[in-house]
């Protein structure tokens, strides 16, 4: 028993059914002549992207899935394809997996177990499969199965009972720190309880706020693994999976997964949104150096402009340090300062703000007049507002709205600070990108004179880990300071965690790398007394 099998990681683009059918008949020929394989596998929804969410309401859009199965059949002959694509049948829209073969459709299969929780919507458009599907490919016996299928018995149990010899999944499953390892768990538990090998591809690649990871795979039936693809790049593995062949590429560490997740978004999001390149305002602190050089590796430094927008409150070090960030990148920079614009907007707003105190609204009128200016070269040059926001300062709203959270794509946006830092030193250790003092001095937003952000929040070190515990954990004030943490500290954070969702609401998408990001897979009400009761 033998059969070669291409799996196809693949990065398509959502809502180009064209553009992904001339992907996968290119890729399949690929396969099938260079590689002789004989049978060719692609991820899931490979054919719209995934998630092509309320696209799939458009009846427009099935009619180019039908037409686009068809073309790929005919014009791809001497091997077996199963392609991700949805279909239509008497109980409604499926999730599929569909194998080409003989100039057309021969075998579709409907996911059985659509996710409905998280980053995951799919019971809202698709009905739930019932059947497997096992079909025959050059003698052996393949069943089909799609994502969320692998982490339940039910589906490969199903298929080893109806006579698959080999199990194919087809994924769509986004990156998050520690999802490779939860993976690798649920699919030894499904090898070990068929005694089947199995065959694992996945999509890679940014759409919106999910980055794909690939690190698609083949194990053998004992559970070991026979091959690997690279995390975070486009490319075919092709192996035999009833052979002890080893393909295996190395996995990354921690920092290196989070930098390459956080390169592949940004680069996906400005390419297939069509824009030209980056624009950034850089201010000689950690979280703009990071997001430049995060930049310049996704889009090429030729892409990347950093404008320095000094006030009254920026230390000279600071302007130091972020020219020094654009010499050790290679970045066009320019300074625009914004003392003339801030001394007008005080003008005009005296009559009102007269007699009163400086706070913060002096400081968000300098944040807002950056944001104005960004946006206007963002407007003639055609340039995306890269903001540089991090997890940790969102979540407690230490953002000024139309100020520094203006901008198109927010890369940082699931980064608390600390790993903001440790990313910062895993990129100078492949290369100097950030000066030492930017990694050493502490953080300032320098809206206001000597102003520190230890002035309004708690260190980093002591912030961060109760934001992680209640914003990704779900867990109660009296849990946090169980663990260790002051009651009055954590009180005062979770109130500013919920006050400040109306913030969050109007922030730019950004990658996301935890298990739960602000966005669409944290669904918080802006309106709410929740708060007002903490425990």
């Amino acid at each position: 028993m033998g059969l070669k099998v291409a799996l196809v990681q693949c990065n398509p683009l959502v809502g180009d059914v064209e553009g992904n059918a001339r992907l996968i008949i290119e890729r399949a020929k690929t396969a099938r002549d260079e590689q002789g394989a004989g049978l060719v596998v692609f991820p899931e929804l490979a054919l719209t992207g995934y998630p092509p969410e309320d696209l799939l309401l458009r009846d427009s859009l099935m009619r180019r899935v039908d037409s686009a199965l068809q073309t790929i059949a005919e014009a791809v002959s001497g091997v077996a394809i199963v392609v991700g694509a949805p279909y239509r049948d008497e109980q409604g829209l499926r999730n599929g997996a569909l194998l080409l073969d003989q100039g057309g459709v021969r075998a579709r299969y409907a996911k059985q177990r659509l996710p409905n929780y998280s980053v995951f919507d799919e019971k809202r458009y698709f009905a739930e499969g019932a059947e497997s599907c096992v079909v025959e490919i050059d003698g052996v016996q393949v069943g089909l199965m799609v994502c969320e299928d692998l982490w339940f018995p039910g589906p490969a149990q199903a298929a080893r009972a109806a006579g698959a010899e080999l199990l194919v999944s087809l994924n769509a499953s986004p990156f998050h720190l520690g999802q490779y390892g939860a993976r690798m768990e649920v699919l030894r538990q499904r090898v070990e309880e068929t005694g089947l090998p199995m065959v694992y591809v996945n999509q890679v690649g940014g759409q919106d706020e999910l980055l794909f990871d690939g690190a698609s795979l083949v194990m053998g039936a004992d559970g070991e693994l026979l091959g690997r693809a690279h995390p975070f790049e486009d490319e075919t593995l092709t192996i035999d999976p009833f052979e002890e062949t080893m393909q295996l590429a190395p996995l990354p560490g921690q920092e290196e997964a989070c930098y390459r997740a956080l390169v592949l978004g940004v680069r996906d999001y400005v390419r297939k949104n069509g824009f030209p390149g980056a624009v950034i305002g850089l201010s000689g602190g950690i979280d703009s150096a990071l997001t430049l050089a995060l930049a310049v590796d996704a889009l090429g430094a030729q892409d990347v402009m950093a404008v320095m927008m000094p006030s009254r409150y920026t230390a000279d070090m600071s302007l130091q340090d972020a020219r020094r960030e654009c010499e050790l990148l290679d970045v066009e920079v320019h300074e625009l300062p914004i003392e003339g614009p801030f001394q007008a907007f005080l003008d005009v707003l005296n009559p009102l703000l007269a007699g009163q105190a400086p706070d913060t609204t002096e400081e968000n009128i300098q944040a807002r007049c950056r944001g104005v200016l960004l946006m206007a070269i963002s407007n003639k040059s055609g340039r995306m507002v890269l903001t540089t926001g991090n997890k940790s300062e969102m979540a407690v709203g230490y953002a000024t709205l139309y100020g520094d959270m203006a901008g198109g794509f927010a890369p940082l946006k699931d980064v608390p600070k600390t790993l903001v830092y440790r990313l910062a030193r895993w990129r100078n250790e492949q290369g100097a990108a950030i000066p030492e003092r930017v990694l050493t001095r502490p953080p300032s937003a320098e809206l206001a004179p000597d102003q520190k952000d230890s002035d309004s929040l708690p260190p980093y070190e002591e912030l961060d880990p109760i934001l992680e515990r209640f914003v990704e954990r779900d867990y109660s004030v009296a849990e946090i300071v169980a663990e260790g943490h002051a009651r009055e500290t954590v009180e005062r954070i979770v109130t500013l965690v919920l006050r400040n969702e109306y913030k969050r609401r109007q922030a730019p998408p950004g990658v996301r790398i935890s298990p739960r990001a602000f966005g669409k897979d944290r669904r918080y009400p802006i309106t709410s007394g929740y708060g007002r009761l903490l425990s």
